[in-house]
């Protein structure tokens, strides 16, 4: 049997594209990023000792100096001997315009290889500062 009455026509097809979940998924994605970035840098890791912490302006004619146990000293990211580490800072110090050296020691360094630095940076005329403070991981 049919049916009596008027016969409703098909509804009409869309195509759209539902965005709402692919903007979830992005700000999702943005958040975790916003996160996990600072987690993700790289450098030289120290054990430093607790201290209470001040700022420091990044500044282009700046050079870090990392002191890690036993004997290792680093340049930025460069590896240098214990022996040539006052010359080479020396020489550093005298040949760029360097006018921040950041002495970085970690809390079971030798005392003695950070003051020779401190030293170095001193006599020479560049800004020293030390960060003698715990890294938070």
């Amino acid at each position: 049997m049919r049916k009596r009455g008027v016969e409703r026509s098909p509804l009409p097809v869309r195509a759209e594209i539902n965005v709402t979940s692919l903007v979830d998924v992005a700000f999702t994605l943005l958040v975790i990023f916003i996160i996990t970035a600072p987690v993700m840098q790289g450098g030289i890791e120290l054990n430093l000792p607790r201290g209470d912490p001040g700022y420091i302006e990044a500044n282009e004619n700046q050079l870090t100096v990392s002191v890690r146990p036993p004997d290792s000293i680093f340049f930025g990211e460069l590896p240098v001997p214990r022996d040539e580490a006052p010359a080479a800072l020396r020489q550093l110090i005298r040949a760029g315009e360097l006018e921040l050296v950041v002495l970085r020691g970690d809390s079971l360094a030798h005392y003695g290889i950070m003051a020779t630095l401190l030293d170095v940076v001193d006599s020479e005329g560049a800004t020293p500062v030390l960060i003698l403070e715990e890294v938070i991981r």
